[in-house]
């Protein structure tokens, strides 16, 4: 005996007598075309301004308030001289020779001390990285020796090295070596302990996963290390330069503050700014150059 679940008044569905309509070769020629139209983001809709117009409209903006300012007698050459002043002073000085001399002395010094700094901190990364038993015996002393400010160690450098070029440069080398080798250090410990197996399992030397996996991955945190030891040696130029200097930017200022030339004070600022944006932008450019192969979010 059969029990049926079906409800008694249920038809049959008359598959035959479907409309042609319904019939699916012909349902797509009955339909009206849809009216497609491109979705526009709404970031492409609004007011494009060139980037470079962006970047510089602060500056500009800065500068015009200065010279209101200087103009309507609300900032006084006594405490601050007008940005027309300071353009004179400034071509003044390229004019006669001082300003370009102290450049290049101020530019050698750093250069020795970035050199000199750079192969300390790198080194010293590199052995305290790959090596538990150099992490043991280097790592400790640096970070020791990372919070003592560097600024405070110029009167044992000039009883240690004298009053010439040296106690300068090893003050510039000092504030470059730290920030690089922190940043390297911390690069060669994150890369990916994946990426070491998967070498390994190819076949990889040990020098082979230092160069071709290892160093690979702790690049972009050297440069950003770079970039930070740019900056600080131009803050250590500053200071060193202070000290019984007879040539440079920091001897420029040294004068001017003994005469109360706040533009010629100004004008060194400006030299310093400078030079520190256009070594920001060599390594920048260095990273675009090197970084290739690690595409990143670039803003929008």
């Amino acid at each position: 005996m059969s029990i049926s679940h079906a409800p008694p008044s249920s038809p049959e569905p008359d598959i035959s007598g479907m409309r042609k309509s319904e019939d699916p070769g012909t349902e797509h020629t009955d339909r009206t075309p849809l009216d497609l139209r491109p979705v526009v983001p709404a970031s492409s809709r609004r007011l494009r301004i060139p980037r470079w117009l962006r970047r510089t409209a602060g500056p500009i903006l800065l500068l015009a308030l200065w010279q209101v300012l200087s103009a309507t007698g609300a900032l006084t050459a006594d405490v601050l001289a007008s940005p027309g002043r300071i353009a004179q002073v400034g071509w003044d000085l390229v004019r006669d020779g001082s300003l370009p001399s102290a450049m290049g002395t101020s530019l050698r010094r750093v250069a020795f001390g970035l050199l000199f700094g750079t192969l300390t901190g790198t080194g010293l990364a590199l052995l305290s990285g790959l090596f538990r038993i150099g992490e043991d015996l280097v790592d400790a002393p640096v970070q020791m020796l990372r919070t003592v400010p560097f600024v405070g160690l110029i009167p044992l450098f000039i009883i240690w090295f004298g009053i010439g070029e040296t106690p300068k440069i090893a003050i510039i080398t000092l504030g470059v070596t730290f920030p690089l080798y922190l940043n390297v250090y911390a690069g060669i410990r994150g890369v990916d302990s994946q990426l070491i197996e998967a070498g390994e399992s190819l076949g990889l030397s040990r020098w082979g996963l230092v160069r071709h996996v290892v160093l690979p991955g702790a690049l972009p945190g050297a440069l950003t290390g770079l970039r930070y030891s740019l900056g600080i040696a131009w803050l250590a130029l500053v200071f060193a330069e202070q000290v019984n200097a007879d040539a440079g930017i920091g001897f420029l200022m040294v004068q001017a503050r003994d005469f109360l030339r706040t533009d010629v004070i100004v004008v060194c600022l400006i030299v310093y700014a400078f030079l520190g944006l256009f070594a920001d932008f060599v390594v920048r450019s260095l990273e675009r150059l090197l970084l290739q192969w690690r595409p990143t979010f670039t803003g929008r």
